[in-house]
């Protein structure tokens, strides 16, 4: 009978050398993707050059207030924009899951494109290639870059002919361009975010099995790593114990096993911190809950349902004409704070300069916020603002948790390690409110919108440091340090690469000398 370290051994050996035999080009491919993932995402259309591109706001013809046009599309809307169709005003109107457009001047419901029209958005967008464009295909379906964009279907592809290889995706709910993808871009998302997140068609349209596939994976990874480091450690001796061919060595192993054996003993925690990390990255059993506000919250700082009956067309042409005695408005954006709405109006162009002074460490990271203006609906005359004062943040602070006390309001001009943006996107400041609830939560109050820009619990916390921390080694003294961070990061990859590729040769040697010994003698 076998002793239990013998069995033990054995349940190392086979493990680690199966999963190895199956796993290792999977690795390779999530260690090379992950580089290029830290410069080239999914293909998406910029917000802020879609908003460039799209004609100026002209209210002169609208004639229906938001309220009327709503009841007329049988529409109840959580959000609320206010644009351009051609030469049109029109309301777009996002609930439910999804987007329906009304004109302003009829309350005709916009939408069922045919492919001329959608073709005419498209050269509307990018008249410099108006001449090349052509039509592609009406998609009811997701394709390889619409896998997110399930709120706008059906979408029209309409290519235009440029030698970037541009496609436009038009909505049919909002009559207007929503993804743009280029020749370069799809190419980079085919080597890193496609197969980093296994994002192809036939899985991720399966929402449910692609989940369940990569959390899957991840564990296997898991015992893989964890397999290599205990059975390396294993085998490692401490004084030059195994004498081989080439000499005394501290490992037992020669050639390409040698080269996977030190590899593993060097990177094989790196490499389970990664795949443990990433398999977070599915929040699997949601452990842990969003750092989205949740509904209660929204509604607390909104002061209840939008307020539609301030939102006439009179109202929204004051509010223009306020926003643009400062920049020409190109949408507004209805916000509510307190019970009272708002518009919102964002000019592309309008970016503060980046302070060049700033060493380039999380805790000096300044946001980059466009330049903006807020009218309120209920009193336009008042003018326009940047954003809304400190003292009506702090007021709504606690209405956005009923029931808990406020430990601490800080306000925060630079990121701290929970809300930050690397790209600078995030605004600042924000307000940072403790609770005294159950669940330990902090919101950042955004003062720009009047919403909560993120919210935190206990569990959120965690999982900020497990996932981002040991994922993408984002630690406030590692952070904002380039091009430290990206050597660093690149050289752990290069590791997991060689520990990877010398694990998937000697996999395919041996599988080789069992295709061997099964095949049939003459």
């Amino acid at each position: 009978m076998s002793s239990p370290s013998i069995v033990l051994r054995r349940v190392l050996i086979y493990s680690h050398r199966w999963l190895g035999i199956f796993g290792s080009l999977l690795f390779v491919v999530w260690f090379a993707s992950g580089v290029v993932l830290m410069y080239a995402g999914m293909p998406v259309l910029d917000p802020r050059e879609r908003l460039d591109r799209v004609p100026a706001l002209d209210l002169s013809t609208a004639s229906l207030d938001v309220g009327a046009a709503a009841v007329r599309a049988g529409f109840t809307p959580a959000r609320i924009l206010v644009g351009m169709h051609g030469d049109r005003p029109v309301y777009r109107f996002a609930g439910g899951g999804g987007w329906t457009t009304v004109y302003a001047d009829t309350g005709e419901t916009a939408g069922g494109l045919g492919s001329e029209q959608a073709l005419e958005i498209a050269r509307r967008f990018a008249p410099e290639h108006a001449g090349t464009a052509r039509y592609d295909a009406r998609l009811t379906a997701p394709d390889q870059w619409t896998l997110q964009s399930g709120a706008f279907f059906p979408l029209h592809r309409v290519a235009l002919g440029d030698d970037a290889a541009t496609v436009l995706y038009i909505s049919d709910r909002t009559v207007e361009p929503v993804l743009e993808t280029t020749r370069r871009g799809r190419l980079w998302a085919w080597l890193g975010a496609v197969p980093h997140w296994l994002y192809f068609t036939p899985l991720r349209s399966r929402a449910s099995f692609w989940s369940d596939l990569v959390i899957g994976l991840s564990l296997l990874g898991c015992l893989l790593a964890l397999s290599g480091i205990v059975w390396g450690l294993w085998r490692l001796s401490a004084s030059t114990g195994y004498r081989l061919r080439g000499g005394a060595s501290r490992s037992p192993y020669a050639g390409l096993m040698r080269w996977h054996h030190y590899a593993g003993l060097a990177f094989g925690l790196f490499t389970f911190t990664w795949i443990f990390s990433g398999g977070l990255s599915m929040d699997p059993w949601s452990w842990h809950p969003g750092t989205g506000a949740t509904d209660a919250q929204r509604r607390a700082l909104a002061g209840g349902p939008p307020r539609l009956g301030p939102l006439t067309a009179d109202a929204l042409r004051a509010a223009a004409h306020e926003i643009g005695e400062r920049f020409e408005p190109k949408e507004l954006e209805v916000v509510q704070l307190a019970n009272e709405p708002h518009v919102l109006a964002v000019d592309p162009a309008g970016a503060p300069p980046e302070d060049l002074a700033l060493p380039n460490t999380l805790a000096t990271l300044r946001s980059q916020v466009p330049e903006q203006r807020l009218v309120s609906m209920l009193h336009p005359e008042d003018g326009a603002f940047v954003r809304f004062a400190d003292e009506r943040i702090e007021a709504v602070a606690a209405a956005a948790m009923p029931g808990a006390s406020i430990l601490e309001a800080t306000w925060l001009r630079a990121y701290d390690d929970y809300y930050y943006d690397r790209s600078r996107g995030r605004p600042l400041p924000v307000l940072r409110v403790r609770y005294d609830d159950d669940a330990r939560t902090w919101l950042y109050l955004d003062p720009y919108r009047g919403a909560v820009a993120r919210k935190e619990e206990r569990l959120t916390r965690v999982n900020r440091w497990l996932y981002r921390g040991l994922h993408g080694l984002d630690f406030p003294s590692l952070y904002g340090r380039r091009p430290l961070w990206d050597a660093i990061v690149i050289g752990l990859s290069l590791g997991g690469i060689l520990v990877s590729v010398t694990s998937a040769a000697q996999g395919w040697r041996r599988l080789r000398r069992h295709a061997r010994r099964l095949r049939p003698r003459s």
